[in-house]
């Protein structure tokens, strides 16, 4: 016997099927597959696509696992255990299941059963019935010579009510005694010293009230100066009311000569309404123009000098 010699026993292994081997093989062509373009592709998986439409396990709503007959278990600890053994709302002598302890107040209910978990220790033994006891906290029991009983029927309700703890007095604060006031000497009327009169509180000085209507033409009145030496305080005061808070903003307060709609502005606003001024469109753009010529090296054009220049060539400052 040889190593080439060895042989598998017949009908044990079985050779694999050789696909795209030609059409005389009957595995040729799509090579078992059915189709061509993506389907025929390996590592390729379209299973749940219906043509780009929200697939079915995407439209279906995921409300994952809950178990519909889940049963429901109240929690005891051993500390809790413990501390219920030390306010000795517990019968040590009975058997405490579920409702001794629904009725001890240890627990709020029962649901379908206790279980019994934690580590610690006890100071008593105890008789435990439960449904379910953790392998720590029940050798914690035996340690303690006690028992668990393991129960896994849901406990029946019974008719005793829970153990109304007492509340804890608190003790009273000491009142504390007022100290008596001490009494007035009372003199008679002639004794009495005459009261002296409160000496004169000087009247503070007023201050001088400053006129905001006054102060804000100001330095209007010193740019207008520029162009009239003679410029009439009352004419500019008049009109930095009427551009009012328009002169609060960077627009309002300077006139922008290369703009049609700012021009426009200026002869409907002022020469129109406020100097009434008649006439065609086209002369009363050429009295804004040239007051805007006449104010070429100024850079920015100070709007309440614009209006007075506009009243003072055609002679209407006191018409302002």
């Amino acid at each position: 016997m040889r190593l080439n010699e060895l042989r598998d026993n017949p009908g044990s292994t079985k050779a694999r099927k050789r696909l795209g081997r030609g059409i005389g093989s009957g595995t040729g062509k799509t090579a078992g597959r059915g189709v061509k373009g993506q389907k025929s592709r390996s590592g390729v998986a379209i299973k749940g696509f219906e043509g780009g439409q929200m697939s079915i396990y995407m439209r279906l709503p995921k409300r994952g696992f809950n178990k519909p007959n889940r049963k429901k278990y109240a929690e005891l600890s051993v500390r809790r255990l413990e501390q219920a053994i030390e306010a000795g709302v517990l019968d040590l002598k009975k058997d405490v299941d579920a409702n001794a302890l629904v009725a001890a107040g240890v627990i709020r209910r029962a649901h379908d059963g206790v279980r019994l978990i934690g580590t610690g220790k006890l100071s008593a033994a105890v008789k435990l019935t439960v449904g379910y006891a953790s392998s720590g906290a029940q050798k914690i029991v035996e340690k303690a010579k006690g028992s668990v009983t393991i129960d896994a029927a849901k406990p029946v309700k019974s008719d005793e009510k829970p153990v109304a703890k007492k509340p804890v007095a608190k003790k009273a604060d000491k009142p504390v005694a007022k100290k008596a006031a001490p009494k007035k000497e009372t003199k008679p009327a002639a004794e009495k010293a005459p009261a002296k009169k409160a000496p004169a509180k000087k009247a503070a000085p007023k201050k001088a009230a400053k006129d905001d209507g006054e102060a804000r033409h100001v330095p209007y009145w010193e740019a207008v100066k520029k162009y009239d030496a003679k410029a009439d305080e009352d004419v500019v005061r008049k009109i930095v009311n009427y551009c009012g808070i328009a002169l609060n903003s960077r627009d309002g307060k300077f006139v922008a000569c290369t703009d049609e709609e700012e021009r426009n502005t200026v002869r409907d606003g002022f020469l129109k309404k406020k100097l009434s001024l008649k006439g065609e469109a086209a002369d009363l753009d050429a009295k804004v123009m040239a007051v805007c010529e006449q104010m070429k090296k100024d850079r920015l054009k100070n709007r309440v000098v614009f209006y007075y220049l506009l009243a003072q060539n055609e002679k209407m400052l006191k018409d302002i």
